[in-house]
């Protein structure tokens, strides 16, 4: 754990979060990076874009130069994470990862698990043969399913760039793709909001498996997703997360 925390302090300090920082307002709150709202408690202030990126909330210039990008802060920050309910910062920070005397508050663009790789893919025929990156053997779930855990030949989304410690068993039948927005969506742990986003890069990459009505092709939505050989029925199960 004094490892763990070591690497995230380190990770903040390189993007100027353990210095002396300005006030911030947030909705209805404001915050200063890394105060202490009662003794031994820290507080910092996150926030992830569309393309799983994260940031500390006050950075002005959010790209990638400026993200965090250290895997090992990243597992850490993500497996903790939760919704929160700590009475602090609720409405502009629904989200929180608890790291011992620290709360990490979070707030995102669109959803707080944003899905970025397909580990296990061959994107020319789709049969799980790549090796994709992360390496390493199976590692415990965070979302699909409570408490599922990932053999060594089953196919993962990654999220937040994390690899094979941040990923969930693909669901190709989950899949969610929302009429207005045409963002696609697929399941993960409830704690973390149950509905990930996946990045536009990836969603495009699995666009043409998509099947649509007869003659509404790209102008509904569809209801079929071809995968490994394999027409599967889209079950729009997270449609009712968007209600």
């Amino acid at each position: 754990m004094l490892m763990r925390w070591s690497v995230a302090r380190s990770s903040r300090a390189l993007l100027g979060a353990e210095r002396p920082g300005r006030r911030c307002a947030r909705g209805s709150g404001t915050y200063t990076q890394g105060q202490s709202p009662e003794p031994r408690i820290r507080e910092y202030f996150y926030y992830i874009d569309h393309q799983g990126q994260l940031f500390l909330d006050d950075t002005r210039v959010k790209n990638f130069v400026t993200c965090f990008k250290d895997r090992h802060f990243l597992v850490f920050f993500f497996s903790r994470l939760r919704q929160n309910e700590s009475g602090r910062y609720q409405d502009s920070f629904p989200f929180l990862s608890l790291c011992g005397r620290e709360r990490n508050f979070l707030r995102c663009d669109d959803r707080p698990v944003v899905f970025t790789q397909l580990l296990g893919f061959n994107a020319a025929d789709g049969d799980g043969d790549g090796e994709g990156e992360g390496g390493g053997g199976a590692a415990e779930m965070h979302g699909g399913r409570e408490g599922e855990r990932a053999s060594e030949g089953l196919e993962l989304l990654s999220f937040c760039g994390g690899g094979r410690e941040l990923a969930v068993p693909f669901r190709p039948q989950a899949l969610y793709m929302h009429p207005d927005s045409g963002r696609l969506y697929h399941p993960c742990a409830g704690r973390a909001g149950a509905v990930g986003l996946v990045r536009s890069a990836l969603a495009f990459q699995l666009s043409s498996r998509f099947e649509y009505p007869s003659g509404q092709t790209l102008t509904t939505q569809p209801t079929h997703f071809h995968w490994a050989g394999e027409r599967h029925v889209l079950t729009n199960e997270l449609a009712a997360h968007f209600t």
